[in-house]
C-alpha cells in the first residue's frame, strides 16, 4: 500500500474530480493529498464535500436483442492471415444464408485476434506470432439467428483452415443483450413513502441545489524547446483506466510534480482523442481533461469509447481496464536532467 497504488484507486473510474455524485454528497477529490505514513499505511486527506445535487442517479436497463460470443485458437505459419480469413469466412456464409432466408444480416460484428495487439489498433507491433486466439461476437434482433451463427464454429475446426482448435467451452449459447441508460431525475418527481407496521407515510427528501464549483484551470503547462529528450509517460507516471457506462476514465499520476507540466504539455484533450482514435466513436465522441492538483495528476474521460460498455459491448475489453496501458506508451519531451 503505497501512494501510487492508493493514488490509482482514487482516479480511475472517477469521473470528474470535483463532481463526484454520491446519494448523501456531491464529493471533490482535487485537492486529496497522500502521505505515506508507514509500511503499508497511506494518510489520506483533503477531500471536500457539499450538498448533494436535487437528483438521482438513475441506471437503467432494457433488451436490445441477443448476443453470441465464441474463442478459439489458431496456430502455425500465418496465423493472423489464416484467422481473418476465417473469420470473414464465417461471417459471410452465414449473412448470405440469413439473407436467402429473408432475414436481416447481424446487428452487430466484432472480431479481435488476440496475441497480435488487436486492441492496439494502428499502433499494433507484432504479427507474426504463430498463435492467436480468434475472438468472435455477434448480435441480431432473433435469438435463432445468433444460434445459426454458433452451430457454424464447431465445423470451422474440421473444413476451414487447419490450426483451429480450442473452442473455449464448447458450442456457444445465445444470450439476451442487455443495455444500460444513465439518467438524472429530479427528486421531486419521485415520491418517497415508508411503510412502517402497515402504515404508509410520505417521506419528504430534503433537496438543495448544489452549485457546481468552477473547473480548475490548466496547471503550468512546459514549453519543449528543442532540446530534450523523449521517454514514454510510464517513465514520468502512473495510469490507471476503468468505465463510466459507455466512457472510458483514465487516470495519469506524475511519479515527481516537476513531470506534470510536461506531461500536460504532451497529454492534451487533442493528443489523447489522436492517440485512442481507435476506441471512440468518429462521430460521437470527446476527450475531456480534468486536474486533480492535489494528486499531481490529470483525469482523462473518453466519452463513448467503449463499443457500448459492460455487458452491450462486443469487445475483448468493454470495460477499457487496459486503455491506460497504452497511453503510458505516449512519448513525452522532457529535459534530461529532470530524469536523474
Amino acid at each position: 500500500v503505497s501512494p501510487a497504488t492508493v493514488g490509482e484507486q482514487i482516479v480511475y473510474e472517477i469521473g470528474d474530480p470535483q463532481s463526484y455524485l454520491l446519494p448523501d454528497v456531491t464529493a471533490d477529490f482535487s485537492h486529496v493529498t497522500l502521505e505515506q505514513v508507514g509500511e503499508n499505511r497511506v494518510h489520506v486527506k483533503g477531500a471536500r464535500g457539499r450538498a448533494p445535487t436535487d437528483s438521482y442517479k438513475v441506471s437503467a436497463t432494457y433488451p436490445d436483442g441477443y448476443r453470441v460470443t465464441v474463442s478459439f485458437m489458431i496456430g502455425g505459419i500465418d496465423a493472423k492471415k489464416k484467422a481473418r480469413r476465417v473469420s470473414d469466412a464465417i461471417l459471410t456464409k452465414c449473412e448470405r444464408v440469413l439473407m436467402m432466408r429473408g432475414a436481416p444480416g447481424f446487428t452487430g460484428k466484432n472480431v479481435e485476434i488476440l496475441g497480435t495487439e488487436t486492441t492496439y489498433g494502428p499502433r499494433a507491433r507484432h504479427q507474426d506470432t504463430r498463435e492467436v486466439v480468434v475472438k468472435m461476437a455477434v448480435t441480431h434482433p432473433v435469438k435463432e439467428a445468433c444460434l445459426f451463427f454458433a452451430s457454424e464454429i464447431a465445423q470451422a475446426a474440421t473444413g476451414m483452415a487447419p490450426g483451429i482448435t480450442g473452442i473455449v467451452g464448447g458450442r456457444p449459447k445465445a444470450s439476451p443483450v442487455v443495455k444500460l441508460f444513465s439518467v438524472l431525475v429530479k427528486k421531486s418527481e419521485l415520491p418517497v413513502e415508508i411503510d412502517l407496521n402497515g402504515q404508509r407515510q410520505t417521506s419528504v427528501i430534503p433537496s438543495k441545489f448544489s452549485a457546481p464549483t468552477t473547473p480548475l484551470a490548466s496547471g503550468e503547462v512546459a514549453t519543449p524547446l528543442g532540446n530534450e529528450t523523449e521517454v514514454p509517460l510510464i517513465r514520468l507516471a502512473w495510469a490507471r483506466s476503468g468505465d463510466k457506462g459507455n466512457h472510458s476514465n483514465i487516470g495519469v499520476i506524475a511519479r515527481k510534480a516537476e513531470f506534470l507540466p510536461w506531461i500536460r504539455a504532451a497529454l492534451s484533450e487533442q493528443a489523447v482523442a489522436a492517440y485512442m482514435a481507435h476506441v471512440l466513436d468518429a462521430d460521437n465522441s470527446r476527450v475531456m481533461r480534468y486536474e486533480l492538483p492535489g494528486l499531481h495528476a490529470l483525469n482523462f474521460l473518453l466519452e463513448n469509447a467503449l463499443g457500448g460498455g459492460g455487458i452491450a459491448s462486443l469487445r475483448i475489453d468493454p470495460q477499457g481496464k487496459a486503455f491506460a496501458q497504452q497511453i503510458l506508451e505516449m512519448p513525452v519531451r522532457i529535459p534530461a536532467h529532470l530524469l536523474n
